[in-house]
């Protein structure tokens, strides 16, 4: 669908930034980078965020001589609190419950480079709105496990879809990726010529 000088190299292991990339017909070849993901003192959520998906994108580049190479990173901010991905159901319960009711932000930043250069790092925000959630709905989702693998605990792809009374922004940013920021990154440095 896409015209592409060569497939995307997206340093990423995320299945569903691939498949939104795959949705919208970018070819890409997974190679998952590994970063050191912690926290600096006194760093905003936005700066943490774009410096993950830097270091991600300069390990890959390291790795892909020659490709484009496309790296991403998402947070959920709930008062300014970074919610990652819940090392177990407990604290997966947690977050969930800190989300019911109330609105928060998911960040993803996507950074595109190529050869040894990172040609752009942009930032999207998208503010996400659950309803109030009951301890049981909260206990039959996590059971779900659809949120293990997911910043703050859940996936608005899924079953979680039935907890958002409002979104404004991209969706597909807080699936994982912001298609039409990233498309026309993508275009204005030409991995992507003509599209669709």
């Amino acid at each position: 669908m896409a015209e592409q000088p060569s497939p995307l190299v997206l340093a990423s292991g995320s299945p569903r930034r691939r498949a939104l990339l795959a949705q919208v017909g970018i070819e890409v070849v997974v190679r998952p980078t590994d970063v050191d993901e912690s926290g600096r003192p006194g760093e905003t959520p936005a700066a943490y965020v774009r410096r993950m998906a830097e270091a991600k994108l300069r390990a890959g580049l390291e790795a892909a001589a020659g490709p484009f190479v496309l790296a991403a990173d998402t947070v959920v901010v709930v008062e300014g609190r970074v919610l990652g991905k819940p090392v177990d159901d407990a604290e997966a319960r947690a977050t969930l419950e800190r989300l019911s009711g109330r609105a928060h932000e998911v960040t993803t930043a996507v950074a595109l480079g190529r050869g040894s250069a990172s040609l752009e790092n942009q930032a999207v925000t998208t503010r996400v709105v659950f309803r109030a959630l009951t301890q049981d709905e909260i206990a039959r989702y996590v059971a779900t496990g659809e949120g293990r693998d997911k910043a703050g605990s859940y996936g608005v792809q899924g079953v979680a879809a039935g907890f958002v009374e409002r979104l404004e922004g991209s969706w597909s940013n807080v699936v994982g990726l912001p298609l039409a920021r990233t498309l026309a990154m993508l275009r204005a440095h030409g991995a992507v010529g003509a599209w669709p």
